[in-house]
């Protein structure tokens, strides 16, 4: 008697190569690095992207063209806000510089997890202390709306 190859069901612990590109290119690609580690379920991946990888045997390799808005949901105007600077401040470090296009890591309020923001417009300097009074965040996943490809290479299923 053979022993059945695992396959990946809900609750799963994978080990895996993954890449989850939009139309302007990769988000994330571990392909070029060491595979990632991760728990179905977790929330770590997107549960339409996670739904790809159900029923999968360890050792598979596959593509799959998710349509716009199913892996992310839609983008929500309203993710898009200005945070003042001296609430950035509070947050964090009173110093910090931002810069358009970069992507801000925050603490949950309850300090048990994190979010993440991509500054998009830095707002007037009228104290003139070199740094602007506000910053426009989007806080949207920078995949929302989109179509995405998400390649997956499933090394191992515990």
């Amino acid at each position: 008697m053979t022993a059945s190859v695992p396959r990946v069901q809900p609750g799963s612990f994978l080990t895996l190569h993954y890449r989850l590109a939009g139309p302007g290119g990769d988000i994330i690609n571990t392909f070029k690095d060491k595979p990632a580690t991760l728990t179905l379920g977790s929330g770590e991946l997107s549960p339409a992207v996670e739904g790809k990888l159900v029923g999968l045997e360890e050792g598979a390799r596959a593509t799959f063209d998710i349509p716009a808005g199913e892996a992310f949901g839609e983008r929500n105007p309203e993710m898009v806000q200005w945070v003042a600077r001296s609430l950035l401040a509070k947050m964090g470090d009173p110093n910090e510089e931002y810069h358009v296009g970069e992507v801000v890591q925050f603490s949950t309020p309850d300090g048990m997890g994190q979010y993440a923001g991509a500054v998009r417009q830095l707002g007037e300097d009228k104290d003139g202390d070199g740094k602007p009074d506000a910053v426009l965040f989007d806080f949207n996943h920078p995949l929302a709306g989109q179509p995405v490809t998400f390649e997956v290479h499933v090394i191992g299923i515990l």
